[in-house]
């Protein structure tokens, strides 16, 4: 896991990749808010950031939570935001009612491989067991080597940083090769990650599922 904390925030997001195509970025985050504003913050920056680079974000959908302030901050910026439901949660209280667009699918399996399908690279955000399992399976089909997305971890108020103890200790006690460990880049502050992941993304390397 490539810490970029002590990185220097840019000016200005740079998309140098053009897959032909605006870039979409898939979000994993919490349906709650969590109790540290940070939280909350972070993921309305997030939002804005991204629609301002013109990076069409891709999400659960929900209009509460983490989820609900990312998608109100980036379509209040003016982005673009698509939202994959399966049929069981295709409901009025859950549903966010100002999306781009809305897919359903028909359960929760289908959902995550559209999610993985439409990404070009992954952003997790703080959440709880449902962000947790997102990002278990897309970093385990990224070792598989089912794609080559780049998946990177907000930090926000070092959220993350347990998960990533016990991934060190995984690696150490000789669970989970470091090349594998490696897959992810984590970061405190939305403009460098985002920076970073970026940067990862060239033609020859981007593989969608």
């Amino acid at each position: 896991m490539r810490d970029l904390i002590t990185a220097s925030a840019p000016p200005a997001l740079d998309t140098p990749f053009d897959p032909g195509r605006p870039l979409r970025f898939t979000v994993f985050c919490g349906s709650a808010t969590g109790r540290h504003p940070a939280f909350e913050h972070a993921a309305r920056t997030m939002g804005g950031l991204l629609a301002a680079a013109g990076i069409e974000i891709v999400y659960g959908g929900a209009r509460i939570g983490l989820m609900g302030a990312l998608a109100d901050t980036a379509l209040a910026s003016g982005g673009h935001v698509t939202s994959v439901l399966p049929e069981v949660l295709n409901h009025a209280d859950i549903v966010h009612p100002g999306l781009t667009h809305l897919e359903i699918v028909a359960d929760m399996p289908a959902r995550k491989a559209r999610l993985c399908q439409l990404a070009d690279a992954f952003l997790v955000l703080p959440g709880g067991l449902g962000t947790l399992e997102e990002l278990a399976e897309m970093w385990s089909w990224a070792q598989l080597g089912l794609h080559t997305a780049p998946i990177a971890l907000l930090n926000t108020a070092s959220f993350f940083s347990p998960l990533l103890t016990f991934l060190t200790s995984a690696q150490q006690a000789g669970f989970l090769a470091i090349r594998d460990r490696d897959l992810v880049v984590v970061d405190g502050e939305p403009a460098r990650l985002t920076t970073e992941v970026l940067a990862q993304l060239t033609p020859a390397e981007a593989k969608q599922c």
